[in-house]
């Protein structure tokens, strides 16, 4: 299926770079795949998924068991996942998704990141039909045949598989399939012994925005005061080279 390349300014983002951002981020997403689907991860796949991205963050074992008992306790927060949405500057559609004990507060902060960024926040609908909601996973290339991969994997709802590289310029397999595909891939992928880097669901962009450098400063800066947002899961923009 070819290169599969981020559709993004690499240098300019550096997305969820602290470990505390990360571990946040995966905490609260346990706490939603405990509270959705129960506590075991084989009758819930996204317990798996925060599973596959604990490990590949470095996050211990002991603070994933803590999210799972704190998930399961009577006075855990209930957090509600949110997706805003808007334009960055010169005309570039984002995605924001959150997961929040307090939309009063979250809807105020994000509306404030769109204001100081020169961006303006707009209404459920305004840019998300420029993307797709797909699943997204990370295979390391070593012992893999691409063909032979797409093959086995193409009647579990694989959409695309192609080569990238990740945020420390290593190269990575990268497989995407429709949203409702998400666990028929991943089992496809277990049952294989494959373990990925990452699995995630990520908005693609279905059209993209070209932007010069210095435009792309502009966007990254009302993108990375966004991820900075303790409310804030991911952050994603239709901006193209």
């Amino acid at each position: 299926m070819g290169r599969i390349f981020e559709v993004r300014k690499a240098t300019m983002f550096k997305r969820f770079d602290r470990m505390a951002k990360q571990f946040t981020r995966i905490g609260k997403e346990i706490v939603i795949a405990v509270k959705a689907s129960g506590p075991n991860p084989d009758d819930n796949p996204a317990l798996r998924r925060c599973y596959q991205n604990a490990r590949s963050v470095g996050m211990p074992k002991d603070r994933v068991e803590a999210a799972i008992k704190r998930a399961m306790g009577k006075d855990t927060s209930n957090y509600e996942e949110i997706l805003y949405e808007g334009y960055a500057p010169h005309g570039v559609a984002l995605l924001v998704e959150t997961a929040t004990d307090n939309h009063v507060r979250t809807v105020a902060n994000v509306k404030s990141h769109f204001n100081k960024g020169h961006g303006t926040l707009g209404n459920s609908g305004s840019v998300s039909f420029q993307f797709k909601k797909m699943g997204v996973f990370n295979l390391k290339p070593e012992g893999l045949n691409m063909d032979d991969l797409e093959l086995e994997l193409i009647d579990h709802g694989l959409d695309e598989l192609g080569e990238s590289n990740d945020d420390n310029g290593n190269a990575i397999i990268v497989l995407r399939c429709a949203f409702t595909d998400f666990g028929n891939l991943q089992k496809a992928l277990e049952d294989k012994n494959l373990h990925p880097i990452s699995a995630e669901l990520e908005w693609i962009p279905t059209t993209t925005v070209p932007v010069t450098d210095e435009q792309a400063e502009d966007i990254s800066k009302l993108i990375e005061r966004l991820e900075e947002d303790e409310d804030v899961n991911k952050v994603f923009h239709n901006m193209g080279a």
